[in-house]
C-alpha cells in the first residue's frame, strides 16, 4: 500500500460488553481533531460505488461504523510529494479506523458487505456556499489509474 502525505489511519476503540458496544470515532481532545464542521451519515449498499470526490479545502473524517468498505484514495495535489500515488484501504467491522483524508486526495470507496454505513466528520460543512468546493469525476472514465473490478488472489 502507497503511502499518501497528510493521510492520517487511526486504529479506533469499541469497547464490548453483554449490552452491545459503544464505538469510538473522534474526540474534541485527540491530537489529530482539527474543528467540526458537521457530521453526516453515508449508506452504501454492496457492489456500489460512490466516487471520486475531490474536496478543495475540507478534510474528512471517515469511519465505517457498520459493514465494509473499500476506500481508495489517490494524490492529485499538485505540491505533493506523493502525487499519483494511490491507497487501497478496507474499513469497517474488520478495521475499525478513522481515515483522515486531506484537501486535494481525491477519494471513493465501494461496499463490500450488504450494507455498510460511513460516518464522516468534515471540518468545514457542506452548504451551498461551497457548491464549488467539490469536484466529482466518474469512477470509471477518467485519469486515476484504478480498476474497481474485485481482486481474487
Amino acid at each position: 500500500m502507497s503511502q499518501i502525505e497528510g493521510v492520517q489511519v487511526i486504529k479506533l476503540k469499541k469497547i464490548a460488553d453483554e449490552r452491545g458496544t459503544i464505538y469510538h470515532m473522534l474526540r474534541s481532545s485527540d491530537s489529530h481533531f482539527t474543528k467540526f464542521g458537521e457530521i453526516y451519515f453515508s449508506k452504501i449498499y454492496r457492489e456500489a460505488i460512490k466516487g471520486w470526490h475531490i474536496h478543495k479545502q475540507i478534510t474528512l473524517n471517515y469511519c465505517v461504523i457498520y459493514g465494509m468498505v473499500k476506500l481508495v484514495l489517490f494524490d492529485m495535489r499538485e505540491t505533493s510529494d506523493t502525487k499519483g500515488n494511490l491507497m487501497e484501504l478496507f474499513i469497517g467491522d474488520d478495521d475499525y479506523c478513522l481515515v483522515i483524508i486531506p484537501p486535494g486526495v481525491a477519494n471513493g470507496h465501494k461496499g463490500i458487505t450488504e450494507t455498510a454505513l460511513l460516518a464522516n466528520v468534515p471540518d468545514i460543512p457542506h452548504d451551498e456556499v461551497m457548491k464549488d468546493e467539490m469536484i466529482r469525476i466518474d469512477p470509471y472514465n477518467n485519469e486515476i489509474p484504478y480498476n474497481w473490478e474485485r481482486k481474487d488472489s
